[in-house]
């Protein structure tokens, strides 16, 4: 069986490759970098912009399972377009040329980002209906428009699964996506304050092995969330705080405060490339609720994730070894 994975080079990526690994699958690696695995055994790296529809032209044909991942991750880019290409273009290509392939399964790797809505009180769950004017930012609404092109394509028959992963924690993050910069960042100790929201945070393998259930026993045209544990962002710094043995974030920064920071931040970013601390959409997003009950998608995919402190744990152990903390 020959499976690609869009995006393998990526965090959640390159655990997913691993599993396949693990099960002496060939591994076609879709990506713009080349991957950072220990044993290249039975993968093949294709690098391959998915912004250019007719390099993907015939990729598939010899698929049985394809995992779309590939996207930009971030909160910020300084090419504003570049949300709207990858994301969402990106994805349109990708689904259209594997379904012309004739593939037979298709995991299509949305974001929690786009099922919270503007009053948000209640748990969120895997059967959210979120309208466009209620998403935040240009990374949210590209997300939210490949998410929709999915539908549409399970919807006309396709054999399409959605999977919606939470916040990715654990070791192997290279390319430090927002969430691990964040926790790196209070790490060090340069994180002295903390914005008051909530979230979700799952271990990045059990993302893996959800995409992988999700493939085995999803069914097309449905959507499984795959969350963890409700935190607030207080929690995770208090707790990454005394897990790395640092001094714990003391100040409570004010939202308007904060986002004009971020608006401020976003501006000299835009002039210099530098990414900003923080970003307008990032800020944003603390003003809605990130708690999930995920309950019925790890039942239909026969799953159960592991505590997020054992995940933290890890992922601290894992920045001193690669040298990003120092040791002690």
């Amino acid at each position: 069986m020959r499976v690609v994975v869009t995006g393998g080079s990526g965090f959640i990526g390159t655990h997913l490759v691993r599993l396949l690994q693990e099960r002496r699958l060939s591994v076609g690696i879709v990506d713009i970098r080349p991957p950072q695995l220990d044993n290249v055994a039975g993968v093949e790296y294709l690098p391959v912009d998915i912004r250019q529809r007719q390099a993907l032209r015939g990729l598939f044909k010899e698929a049985k399972v394809v995992y779309h991942l590939a996207g930009n991750p971030q909160l910020w880019t300084r090419r504003k377009g570049q949300f709207g290409q990858v994301n969402y273009c990106g994805t349109v290509h990708v689904l259209d040329e594997a379904l012309t392939a004739g593939v037979p399964r298709l995991v299509h790797v949305s974001t929690e980002s786009i099922l919270t809505r503007t009053d948000q009180q209640d748990l969120i769950r895997e059967d959210q209906d979120v309208p466009c004017r209620e998403v935040l930012g240009p990374y949210c609404l590209s997300k939210w428009r490949a998410e929709r092109h999915a539908w549409l394509a399970a919807r006309r028959g396709a054999p399409v699964v959605i999977v919606n992963p939470t916040l990715p924690v654990g070791p192997g993050d290279w390319q430090r996506t927002p969430p691990t910069q964040m926790i790196l960042d209070v790490c060090r100790g340069k994180r002295p304050a903390y914005l008051e929201g909530d979230l979700n945070l799952i271990d990045v393998r059990d993302v893996a092995s959800g995409l992988l259930a999700a493939a085995e026993r999803g069914r097309p045209g449905r959507r499984y969330l795959l969350s963890g544990e409700n935190w607030s962002i207080h929690q995770l710094f208090t707790t990454v705080a005394r897990l790395a043995g640092v001094a714990a974030p003391r100040w409570k920064v004010p939202y308007p405060l904060a986002l004009t920071f971020a608006f401020v931040d976003e501006f000299r970013a835009n002039l210099t490339g530098r990414p900003p601390a923080a970003s307008v959409t990032g800020v944003r997003l603390t003003r809605r609720r990130f708690h999930f009950d995920a309950a019925r998608s790890w039942r239909a995919l026969g799953l159960q994730p592991r505590p997020v402190c054992q995940s933290l744990e890890e992922l601290i152990a894992w920045f001193r070894r690669v040298g990003w903390l120092p040791q002690g």
